[in-house]
């Protein structure tokens, strides 16, 4: 194998691909990165065993070949070369090395064989296909992932939860997230080929991965569904993930259908004026409470460490007195995904929970615990 290429392409591949890898695990392999050189090209592929990133980039090849390299040693030779170099890259058939040139720079590399390289994609059969424009796939990850649980004992609740569904008779694409303290719901139209399509759950690894990605990609992001993985294409890139094995649970029972209580606030006033107010409340509860009024919120909070605050804002609600207090933290989160300038918050009492909304975007739906306080 012998090809040379633009520093700064492999650098832009590199810093798609390398991530996957584990810094620890217990597989040398999987701490390298597949090159192969085919005539005008040269794909780089590195996989967990859960997630596969594959990338192709322009090569000017005089010998095909593949073989394996670690993917952050060669990350960080390509991101120290001076910017606009051509690199040269060679290994013999049976060599256990790699070398890399450029200008007076030589490295060498110890290599792993790529018959030894796991496949995750490659001959996978996807009963569903279907594409999705990148900025709305942008904006479903955005609006959802803050809610992806991290308790690893729930397995289930660590990812977004992707399905077919309806809403008032219309055919959507939804997306949930819940950590059993919040929910966060997005619904775009449903894409054409997606119809019918079962619920996956896509894990939280595979999400931030393909939302680095979608920064830099086309128009839109082909997506293909088998019984266990589901599959990301755009450009010169694809993304195979594994789908978490487990029953989402029925969410649809803690969106609450009859409150009543209607508050209506600034977005970028309430968030600020929480984070304001947070900065007293204890460590451990990072509790917030809010006193309703007519015309006006007063938000509170207090710690016998650090003392006390509150802050009064304007806001239309048209139920009598109400106090009901949050988690601080996720107030912001859901604060702010609302880009417009009202925000709807629809209650029932103090004990029971919360819808927040976008006043101008119904798209999004988002579902707050109260605490104590």
């Amino acid at each position: 194998m012998k090809f040379t290429i633009d520093r700064a392409d492999i650098l832009r591949a590199l810093n798609h691909v390398h991530s996957v890898v584990e810094r620890r695990n217990t597989i040398p392999i999987l701490a390298n990165v597949m090159l192969r050189a085919e005539k005008d090209s040269l794909s780089l592929t590195t996989t967990d065993m859960d997630l596969e990133i594959v990338e192709s980039v322009a090569a000017k090849s005089s010998a095909t070949g593949a073989t394996t390299v670690p993917a952050n040693t060669l990350y960080d030779i390509m991101r120290k070369l001076p910017d606009g170099s051509a690199v040269e890259i060679s290994s013999a058939a049976g060599d256990t090395t790699l070398q890399v040139k450029s200008g007076k720079s030589t490295f060498r590399l110890g290599c792993l064989s790529q018959e030894d390289f796991p496949k995750m994609g490659s001959s996978e059969k996807f009963s569903y296909s279907f594409s999705v424009p990148a900025a709305d796939l942008r904006t479903l990850i955005d609006r959802t992932r803050f809610a992806i649980s991290n308790e690893e004992t729930r397995y289930y609740l660590n990812g977004i939860y992707l399905h077919a569904a309806e809403n008032d008779g219309v055919a959507v694409l939804r997306a949930v997230a819940t950590d059993g303290h919040r929910l966060a719901r997005f619904e775009m139209p449903l894409p054409n080929g997606a119809k019918d399509m079962p619920g996956v759950i896509i894990p939280r690894k595979a999400i931030n991965e393909i939302r680095k990605l979608i920064d830099e990609a086309g128009d839109t992001i082909e997506i293909g569904l088998s019984d266990n993985k589901l599959k990301f294409s755009f450009d010169h890139i694809t993304l195979t993930t594994k789908l978490i094995d487990g029953t989402f649970p029925d969410y649809d029972r803690v969106i609450p259908k009859n409150n009543d209580k209607i508050l209506q606030v600034n977005p970028a006033i309430f968030a600020s004026a929480v984070d304001r107010v947070s900065t007293i409340s204890s460590e451990k509860s990072r509790a917030v409470k809010l006193t309703l009024g007519g015309k006006t919120m007063t938000l509170s909070a207090s710690s016998a460490d650090s003392g006390s605050a509150s802050e009064e804002i304007e806001i239309s609600f048209n139920a009598g007195p109400m106090e009901i207090g949050f988690n601080s933290a996720y107030l912001m989160d859901v604060a702010k995904q609302i880009e417009g300038d009202g925000c709807r918050m629809s209650l029932s009492d103090p004990a029971s929970p919360t819808i927040i909304q976008d006043v101008s975007d119904t798209s999004s739906l988002y579902v707050l615990m109260p605490m104590r306080v």
